[in-house]
């Protein structure tokens, strides 16, 4: 039996790698899982651990407010090499690029251990676009062991950059096989809540989400404007923003568009809530990674405010849209969905990042690893 470690930090972390969680334990004689949970989010990763029935083994308490990135990755550091200095583990497996994956990487690596990496081989080749996602995930190719890429752009990144192809396993985008997660019961339940809220989920709904560390200060300022801009011309449209608890985001938008009728301003949402709120939207406003991989799955068009995305292949299909933190681009594309019904919109494309069976994939491989 082998000892995997997950290590996480954020929501997005913890959808996509609780299907790979759940898949291991399907194999009880061949893992002994543990949870590590640096709780880089901590409402928010709890959250959503939740929701897939899983709780953390150990709660790393790693954020405090308004630290500098350097002093998350010192504690982060720390608290993870208590963890393993005191336990057995085989192998670690992180997800994405934060800086929770980087220093699950480097404690691996420091203790010898061979780290698993999902999601890997996304790439802008713009170091601050998204900063310091980009350096964090570059960082991490160099010390994993096995490369679990969603798609053969991915691949062909790694390869340019010398990563052996043995290494490197073409599975698709654990993100999808989450969205298979959803029960009747947990759909039903968010009808309710967006019920209790008085907010209409019909044809007329955009979701928008706005987070990243690069788009505050000016751009944030934008984005908000055009949010503005929209909101008065389409008042027949419900707008629906789930608020980043950062105050650098919160404070702006809840002064700002808090007193919008057709706009409600949320705390960041339960997973199956998103997803509901995805399931029905007839636009998508993000900045989010995540969404981005999603949101095609639903056939709803998606426009990405953020300068480069490291998910090129949604750009390439016809699903999504980068318009950055730019009001012109982002009023008059959202203007040319919004003024159309919502049957209309509808895309046509395939989802590229995947087929929902990620996760067993990434089990077969890593059994055959260990052999």
């Amino acid at each position: 039996m082998k000892n995997i470690a997950f290590v996480f930090g954020t929501r997005p972390e913890i959808i996509k790698l609780a299907p790979v969680i759940l898949e291991l334990r399907r194999h009880p004689n061949y893992y002994n899982v543990t949870i590590v949970n640096t709780e880089q989010q901590k409402e928010l990763s709890n959250q959503t651990l939740a929701y897939f029935g899983l709780k953390a083994d150990y709660n790393l308490d790693c954020m405090r407010e308004n630290q500098s990135l350097s002093g998350v990755q010192s504690r982060i550091l720390t608290s993870l090499d208590e963890v393993y200095s005191k336990n057995q583990i085989d192998a670690t497996i992180v997800q994405g690029d934060t800086m929770t994956v980087l220093c699950g990487a480097l404690t691996s690596f420091y203790h010898k251990i061979p780290v698993f990496h999902v999601e890997a081989g996304l790439r802008s080749y713009d170091i601050y676009e998204p900063f310091p996602e980009e350096v964090m995930r570059q960082m991490t190719s160099r010390v994993a062991e096995l490369h679990f890429a969603p798609t053969g752009v991915n691949e062909k990144a790694l390869l340019n950059e010398g990563i052996d192809k043995n290494k490197i396993h073409v599975v698709g985008n654990t993100v999808i096989d989450a969205l298979f997660c959803l029960s009747e019961e947990i759909v039903e339940q968010s009808r309710k809540f967006f019920a209790s809220k008085s907010i209409p989920i019909d044809d007329n709904l955009v979701l928008i989400t706005a987070h990243r560390r690069e788009n505050h200060g000016e751009r944030i300022d934008r984005i908000i404007k055009a949010v503005s801009d929209l909101a008065s011309k389409y008042s027949d449209h419900t707008f629906v923003i789930p608020v980043h608890p950062n105050p650098n985001v919160h404070d702006k938008i809840h002064s700002r568009l808090g007193n919008f009728e057709n706009i409600h301003l949320l705390t960041p949402l339960d997973y199956p809530y998103l997803v509901y709120l995805m399931k029905h939207a007839k636009l998508i406003l993000t900045d989010s990674g995540g969404i981005q991989e999603e949101a095609p799955s639903f056939a709803c068009p998606t426009l990405v405010m953020r300068y480069e995305t490291e998910r090129k292949e949604g750009i390439e299909a016809g699903v999504s849209m980068l318009v950055g933190a730019d009001y012109e681009k982002i009023v008059t594309e959202s203007e040319k969905i919004l003024s159309l019904s919502k049957e209309q919109t509808r895309l046509k494309a395939q989802n590229p990042y995947g087929d929902g069976t990620s996760s067993k994939k990434i089990e077969t491989i890593i059994r055959e690893y260990f052999k």
